[in-house]
């Protein structure tokens, strides 16, 4: 039954096969078969001739007769033999050429069909890559779909977020400018209030302050009378011999950082401490114990310098956010900004009168500023960073500035340049004068504190001791009223106090130094009570102390 069945396949394929090639060649086989069969006509009708010819022999053989129907028909029928013989010739050649003919045609056939199969191997790649292309096309319009909802989602949400940014701009230039006219409104109001409490006070100054002057003046030009004692007489102070402080009376955290600057005000027992904290703290000290007596805000930095007035009315600070500032004591009200520095300021006095203050900062220069037209009147170029300044007259006509470059420079107020210097082996640190103006101390960063005749201007002695060091750049060392001793804070956390005549240590004070490997903290500024009863200290890690004989 298999075998019937392969069998039947394999003839329905045949016949198939030769369906489709015998139509191609269907002219030329019907040509051919015709032939063939006009060939085999032929073949028999001379098969036929010959064998009526060789009868025909035969019988006139036999016959022996010379009959010319017999000749002519025998002719007849060579010559059509003859022709047939030709024919058939001329049918075998023509067959030749129709069989090369079916040749040359089958091997075209079969190179039209590799061709066939080639161009259709082709065409079914590509419909299988335009398949593939379409699925991409699809998929990329599918993409461009959701971009342009997305664009359009964004597109929305922008014009949104614009128009809400156009209503808050609005408000916001609405708001600066109320903002604007509150300012300018308190400005105004500020400026009323300052105009009329300096014109009050420069009234009293400029009074008290000629007076003060002409009384220094007499004092000097009468060399029969000490120098210290008329000064102390006509600021009416009583001056006294400075104790010697032995023991810690008032120890306090004053401040919420390092504390770098110290000062007593010259009316009262007052004093004033200012740190990192920006801030400046008044302290009554006057019964031997510290209490807070207000806070005076408005600096954006770190505080490095305090200075009083003469009168003790107004108080002076320089401060790291490249001003200083001037308050008044009695409401603790902030009267001065001063800006125009490019760097730190690190020292500020008053020079000479309460409505004139000088200052030196980090950007190598000396400012002169007048408080009664809130500007600068001078700078000078130091060329070197100032850690510190004094005014050496009543007048403000002399200021010494301590510089980076361990040098100090003389300056006249009414010239530009640098009137004199001296150079040092280390950095100056601090510059202190005796009330008499006739010495200058100064802390250098070699770890020696220098005594200057300032009317020889040359160095008459020098104090160091083994365990001092300097703490910082900005450490102050000072006099006492009498000018009899020393005091300069070590890094250590110690206090050391030298005889002015002796040049020996008199005393070190280590309270500053608590208990503990890791508890000392660098004294960064001293201050002695303008009566000799105490000596304040400062140190980096927050404290302030009070020292005093009793």
């Amino acid at each position: 039954m298999a075998t019937d069945n392969w069998k039947e396949s394999i003839k329905s394929q045949l016949q198939l096969r030769n369906k489709v090639e015998a139509h191609k060649f269907q002219d030329i086989i019907a040509q051919n078969t015709k032939i063939f069969k006009y060939a085999n006509a032929l073949r028999v009708e001379n098969n036929q001739l010959s064998s009526h010819i060789d009868r025909l022999k035969v019988s006139e053989g036999k016959g022996g007769g010379n009959d010319s129907r017999y000749q002519e028909k025998i002719q007849f029928l060579e010559q059509k033999l003859l022709t047939q013989q030709e024919e058939l010739t001329e049918l075998h050649r023509r067959k030749g050429e129709n069989a090369q003919q079916i040749i040359d045609l089958t091997a075209k056939v079969q190179e039209q069909e590799k061709l066939l199969q080639t161009r259709d191997a082709s065409i079914a790649e590509m419909t299988k890559e335009r398949t593939s292309l379409k699925a991409e096309i699809g998929m990329y319009q599918k993409s461009l779909k959701e971009l342009e909802y997305l664009i359009d989602t964004l597109r929305d949400e922008h014009s949104a977020l614009q128009m809400a940014f156009n209503a808050l701009e609005e408000k916001l230039r609405t708001t600066q400018d109320e903002n604007r006219q509150l300012v300018e409104r308190l400005i105004k109001y500020k400026t009323k209030d300052v105009d009329r409490l300096n014109e009050e006070n420069d009234n009293f100054l400029r009074k008290k302050y000629l007076k003060v002057q002409k009384d220094i003046e007499d004092a000097c030009r009468d060399t029969s009378r000490d120098s210290v004692e008329e000064i102390s007489e006509a600021y009416n102070i009583p001056l006294q011999e400075t104790m010697l402080p032995t023991k810690c009376v008032a120890k306090i955290d004053a401040h919420d950082g390092e504390v770098n600057a110290v000062k007593w005000s010259p009316a009262d027992g007052m004093v004033a401490t200012a740190g990192a904290d920006r801030k400046v703290k008044l302290w009554d000290a006057s019964k031997g114990h510290v209490v807070s007596k207000g806070m005076l805000v408005g600096s954006n930095a770190g505080v490095m310098s305090l200075d009083f007035d003469s009168t003790g009315s107004m108080i002076l600070a320089a401060s790291n956010d490249y001003a200083s500032r001037v308050w008044t004591v009695s409401d603790m009200r902030l009267r001065h900004t001063l800006t125009g520095h490019s760097g730190k300021v690190m020292a500020a006095k008053f020079l000479g009168e309460a409505s004139k203050v000088v200052t030196g900062s980090h950007d190598r220069t000396l400012k002169i500023w007048d408080l009664r037209s809130r500007a600068c009147t001078e700078t000078k170029f130091a060329g070197s960073s100032c850690n510190d300044l004094v005014t050496v007259d009543s007048s403000g006509s002399t200021i010494i500035s301590g510089h980076f470059d361990k040098s100090i420079r003389f300056w006249d107020t009414r010239g530009e340049a640098c009137s004199n210097s001296i150079i040092f082996n280390g950095k100056v640190t601090s510059l202190d004068l005796t009330r008499d103006a006739k010495y200058l101390l100064c802390c250098v960063r070699d770890d020696t504190l220098k005594l200057l005749d300032l009317r020889m201007n040359q160095i008459v002695n020098s104090f160091s001791c083994d365990g001092f060091k300097v703490g910082c750049d900005w450490a102050r060392a000072t006099f006492s009223p009498d000018g009899q001793y020393v005091s300069v804070g070590s890094s250590d956390g110690s206090v050391y106090l030298w005889g002015v005549n002796t040049a020996k240590v008199e005393s070190i004070l280590k309270e500053h130094v608590s208990v503990g490997l890791f508890s000392r903290s660098a004294v960064t500024a001293t201050a002695w009570q303008p009566y000799g009863t105490y000596l304040a200290t400062v140190d980096r890690s927050k404290k302030l102390i009070v020292w005093g004989d009793q």
